[in-house]
């Protein structure tokens, strides 16, 4: 068994290949035959079906007429518009500072309603606190080498948690204990944000919800996402921002965040496991 790790975008290229696979073979086509028909050299049918090539709009509609599955054009054309839209490379939204990046979903946090948001080894930036915000962006424009305005960036993170306090938002947040346990800064920086994250879980619009560590457990989230109303769903590598809108993906999220909700507490418990995770703290 192959144990390559693919890219979202790379995964989705590959699920359309087969997609179109499965139309060329239900024609009765083999992969030369289609591809001299549409006037192609033979290898870019194969590409194609492999992931290898994403193929363009008129290329879609090209290989649905000649299998004649023209009722399939509009939902293959969104899937590859989805797969164009996936990565927005970091570095090209970063060239004025990480100030941009920082502001750039703002318009997103603004219209909606219910924010799902799981994080596996970081607490959301909508909860953190300026220290905590400081120390991990200073690690990201060193790493992706963007002009320093650390002081610009951290102001406009913390000008983004208004929404958490605006009438008709709802937040339901899953943090893996290893988040909790993860320090950015230093123990006195990591044990402010501890405490920032025990006064956000008392407001009425947030659930926090902590999964604990060396538990018994139905799945295991690969990175940290969140979903807007159901919607799109956001989540970050080390160098892109990738975007997921098509609606059975998305659902996808919907019950990978379902199943890791299934097994964590909240309340009193929740509340015992970052204090006691803070007790740590202040013993080293």
């Amino acid at each position: 068994m192959s144990t390559r790790q693919l890219s979202p975008a790379r995964q989705a290229a590959e699920a359309l290949g087969q997609r179109l696979r499965e139309i060329r073979t239900g024609a009765n086509f083999t992969g030369r035959a289609l591809a001299a028909e549409a006037g192609w050299h033979y290898t870019k049918v194969s590409r194609m079906e492999h992931g290898g090539k994403t193929p363009t709009e008129e290329e879609i509609r090209i290989w649905c007429r000649i299998c004649n599955t023209e009722d399939q054009i509009p939902d293959l054309i969104a899937t590859v518009r989805s797969i164009q839209s996936m990565y927005q490379e970091f570095r090209r939204q970063t060239r004025a500072g990480m100030k941009r990046l920082m502001q750039v979903h703002v318009p997103l946090y603004e219209r909606t309603s219910l924010f799902r948001i799981y994080e596996h080894n970081v607490i959301p930036g909508l909860f953190q606190t300026a220290d905590y915000a400081a120390a991990m962006l200073s690690f990201w424009i060193s790493f992706l080498d963007t002009p320093n305005d650390l002081e610009a960036s951290v102001t406009a993170r913390m000008d983004r948690q208004r929404v958490i306090y605006q009438a008709g938002k709802r937040f339901n947040v899953l943090i893996e204990e290893q988040a909790l346990r993860t320090w950015f800064g230093t123990a006195e920086v990591q044990a402010g944000q501890l405490d920032r994250l025990l006064t956000v879980m008392s407001l009425p619009t947030v659930s926090i919800g902590i999964i604990p560590m060396m538990i018994e457990r139905p799945c295991v989230a690969s990175t940290g996402f969140w979903v807007f109303d159901d919607e799109l769903v956001c989540l970050e590598t080390p160098t892109a921002n990738i975007e997921i809108t098509r609606p059975t993906e998305v659902n996808l999220y919907l019950r990978m965040f379902g199943q890791l909700a299934s097994v964590a507490v909240y309340g009193k418990t929740a509340r015992r496991i970052i204090t006691t995770v803070a007790q740590e703290l202040s013993s080293t």
